[in-house]
């Protein structure tokens, strides 16, 4: 083989392998700057669970005990009232600014005396409706409380003194204007809560 010859297949081989050197190059610069593209586009982990149902176990919640979780952000109450405490709620009725719950606070399948799904759990987000605070739970009935002998169990907002009664309604007289919310929820089983999608058939 002459000189000349042996010269261009050495060229050619030098060429095959720029080229696919400069396209395997070519391709990871391609995907370095699709992949970042992309993901961008994409809701983040902490997006998702900023938006995303959280699911509640509640059958370690004891009867007249809170548990509070986080859904949006915001704090969720979910207490298991005692019957004592159920038996409350329809003594104070004409002390409430809405106690048949005709502001939209609540999906319509909690809009009842007890604002839930099931009695004896009341789930509702613990914010109060005046300044946004986050009410303290005052649940104990009575004097015990440190609410006075009268009072019949809720919460009370530290910031300007609104008060809730058992099923998160407010009291007259107060700052809040409005019950507090009751976030969209269903039951997956007597142990299970889900929290942020609406009741099934609702």
């Amino acid at each position: 083989m002459s000189q000349e010859a042996e010269g261009q297949k050495v060229d050619a081989n030098k060429r095959k392998f720029l080229i696919a050197a400069t396209s395997a190059v070519g391709g990871v610069a391609a995907v370095g700057v699709a992949v970042p593209l992309v993901m961008s586009m994409l809701p983040s982990a902490r997006a998702k669970a900023a938006g995303a149902p959280v699911e509640v176990d509640i059958s370690k919640i004891e009867p007249g005990m809170l548990l509070t979780v986080e859904w949006r952000g915001k704090p969720v109450w979910v207490v298991n009232r005692t019957k004592e405490m159920l038996a409350q709620l329809g003594k104070h009725d004409d002390k409430l600014a809405d106690a048949m719950s005709e502001q939209p606070q609540q999906p319509d399948y909690c809009k009842n005396a007890t604002r839930s799904i099931k009695p004896e759990y009341l789930v509702a987000v613990g914010i109060c409706t005046h300044l946004g605070c986050s009410p303290s739970e005052k649940l104990k009935l009575g004097g015990d409380s440190g609410m006075g002998s009268d009072w019949p169990g809720g919460f009370f907002c530290p910031c300007h003194g609104s008060t809730f009664d058992l099923a998160a309604r407010v009291y007259k007289g107060v700052p809040a204007p409005t019950n507090l919310v009751i976030p969209p929820h269903q039951y997956l089983s007597d142990a299970r809560l889900l929290i942020g999608v609406d009741a099934k058939g609702a």
